[in-house]
């Protein structure tokens, strides 16, 4: 049974920051691009950031270029997005997706709760 299951989500004031941390399980991590999507009250959900298998290629949205930095560790199968400098407007859920690198099938985790706020 697939699982992901994310974890680092919290409340955090403007300016500030968090790590959210995805733990994959049941599948083979290393075949597998890894993303995190958002989504805010009354909104679609969004693509916040991307990596490929090998590491060498990341993609942001352009809301959270140069404040966010996803990575992953194949060993630990775990992927993470460092979020700095965040804003209220970064408050949504987050959610974990893998997708297989050639039959593009994908798993969603259940989301973790980010709210910015004074």
């Amino acid at each position: 049974q697939v699982q992901l299951v994310e974890s680092g989500g919290g409340s955090v004031q403007p300016g500030g920051s968090l790590r959210l941390s995805c733990a994959a399980s049941g599948l083979t991590f290393s075949r597998y691009t890894m993303n995190w999507y958002r989504q805010a009250p009354g909104k679609e959900r969004e693509l916040v950031a991307g990596i490929t298998i090998d590491e060498r290629n990341t993609n942001y949205a352009d809301s959270v270029k140069g404040r966010f930095t996803i990575s992953r560790d194949n060993d630990k199968n775990t992927v993470y997005l460092q979020m700095n400098s965040l804003k209220p407007e970064d408050t949504a859920v987050y959610y974990c997706n893998a997708v297989h690198r050639i039959f593009r099938h994908d798993y969603w985790g259940q989301g973790t709760q980010v709210t910015v706020s004074s």
